[in-house]
């Protein structure tokens, strides 16, 4: 059995690991068993009662956090020439379009988002196979395929995030940084697990939100309270 680090021992005397804690606990208890140097990102894992490979059952949708995540997010817009300046406006770190398709063609993803026009989605779509693994291509269900370019910019930097629940049914996000403050991250995962509660698919039956687990880039995962968060 590996021998627990200091900080983890640290960790183990602040919460009980069989418990469950409010929202306003566990984000108050990720900040204060998060020791790394640097400023973690903390995340959400949510539990679903759906069954992902039938279509019926997808989970998938966006929220604008209210505190935004933290996050530089790197955003490029694949757009026609006379779209350029209103994404450069909106704070895009890229714009134009055929430069970029052919870097993208070369292995270039130093990116995180990337937003185009419906009219430009026919070259966008050929690059497939390097954007789809890496969860880049661009969806119109996610907001990021549009004719308002400056909007969907603009809402992407203010901390819109794009969430999907994966093949064992548990969504995957981040609701900020551990240098928010406990009331900033539990209004974020509150914004979060509203929007997910309002896409529950008729089809799923039974419990929908089996588990919800707060935990920061490096620390142990708190377990939340789902009676209250159902509420």
């Amino acid at each position: 059995m590996a021998k627990l680090t200091k900080n983890q021992k640290a960790s183990i005397g602040k919460f009980d690991a069989t418990k469950s804690y409010s929202l306003a606990e566990g984000a108050k208890i990720v900040k204060d068993i998060t020791f790394t140097k640097f400023d973690a990102s903390v995340d959400l894992n949510v539990r679903l009662g759906v069954d992902p490979r039938k279509a019926n059952q997808m989970v998938r949708g966006i929220v604008a956090l209210p505190h935004g995540t933290g996050k530089d997010v790197k955003v490029l817009v694949l757009c026609t020439p006379d779209k350029v300046k209103e994404a450069l406006d909106a704070g895009a770190d890229f714009a134009g379009l055929d430069e970029y398709i052919e870097k993208i063609k070369g292995g270039w993803t130093d990116i995180d988002v990337i937003v185009t026009m419906p009219s430009v989605m026919g070259k966008v779509g050929a690059l497939g196979r390097v954007l789809g693994p890496r969860g880049l291509m661009p969806n119109p269900k996610a907001g990021t395929v549009t004719m308002e370019i400056g909007k969907a910019v603009l809402e992407i930097k203010a901390g819109k995030i794009d969430f999907k629940v994966d093949k064992t049914g548990i969504i995957h996000a981040s609701i900020g940084k551990v240098s928010f403050d406990a009331i900033k991250l539990e209004e974020n995962a509150k914004e979060l697990i509203s929007t997910i509660m309002k896409l529950k698919p008729s089809a799923a039956k039974g419990i929908y939100l089996k588990s919800v687990t707060m935990s920061s880039t490096m620390s142990r995962g708190v377990q939340l309270e789902t009676s209250l968060l159902n509420n």
